[in-house]
């Protein structure tokens, strides 16, 4: 029962996060305004990282069988996308190597400033 509660906190958030897109003006995703609805939720503790941690763990652990279905659709595009394929995998590596370094600049920084926090504490 507890995994169903869990599910269902995340379900509701993503299901705010469909409204808010269907709301706003944006051309953003409901899951990114789902996302920010679950960060907001747990910063501000309104949703505790316990009410949570069990289903999102299962859910990272089968996210690769999460992709089959989009794999699937390339492949059947596949006589529209070799036409466009050298493009589309540079916007993809290119893409790719700029969120990794944004990432690392990021956590670098997090890990700094909760470094320099933890000192200020001890002294």
């Amino acid at each position: 029962m507890r995994y169903v509660k869990q599910f269902g906190i995340i379900i509701v958030i993503s299901l705010m996060g469909e409204l808010l897109k269907e709301l706003l003006p944006f051309s953003i995703p409901g899951s990114i305004y789902g996302l920010a609805l679950m960060l907001l939720g747990l910063m501000t503790g309104l949703v505790k990282v316990h009410q949570v941690k069990d289903v999102s763990n299962f859910l990272l652990d089968i996210m690769p069988i999460l992709f089959i279905p989009s794999t699937v659709g390339l492949m059947v595009s596949w006589g529209t996308l070799k036409e466009i394929l050298v493009p589309v995998l540079l916007v993809c590596i290119v893409g790719t190597i700029i969120v990794m370094g944004i990432t690392g600049k990021v956590t670098q920084f997090v890990i700094g400033k909760t470094s320099k926090d933890k000192e200020g504490e001890h002294e």
